[in-house]
């Protein structure tokens, strides 16, 4: 399994960005997708996941301003993030898991005015 990530990027506050990751296998063949976020000299944390089923779960930060979705025709789940804030400032990571974890590489996102 390969997920590649990108979308990252420098955006100002209140600006918005929209991740992607795009795997190898179809999506809706894994327990559930998502997306950690690893602040320097932290451990990675969940921002959100979706199920196969497209239950979806999301931190308390990301709550009302970050969206994951799946498109299956694409085999690519994104992460709309609005009202991006300096501390959503972090390195983004995709995640699949199906038995066992996969990851993306990570993609840079940074938000500064």
């Amino acid at each position: 399994v390969q997920l590649q990530a990108s979308g990252g990027g420098l955006v100002q506050p209140g600006g918005s960005l929209r991740p992607s990751c795009a795997a190898s296998g179809i999506i809706a063949s894994f327990t559930s997708m998502g997306w950690y976020r690893q602040f320097v000299g932290k451990q990675r944390e969940l921002v959100a996941s979706i199920t196969s089923s497209g239950r979806t779960n999301y931190a308390d930060s990301a709550k009302g301003r970050f969206t994951i979705s799946g498109d299956n025709a694409k085999n690519t789940v994104y992460l709309q993030m609005n009202s991006l804030k300096p501390e959503d400032t972090a390195v983004y990571y995709c995640n699949a898991f199906r038995i066992y974890d996969y990851w993306g590489q990570g993609t840079q996102v940074t938000v500064s005015s």
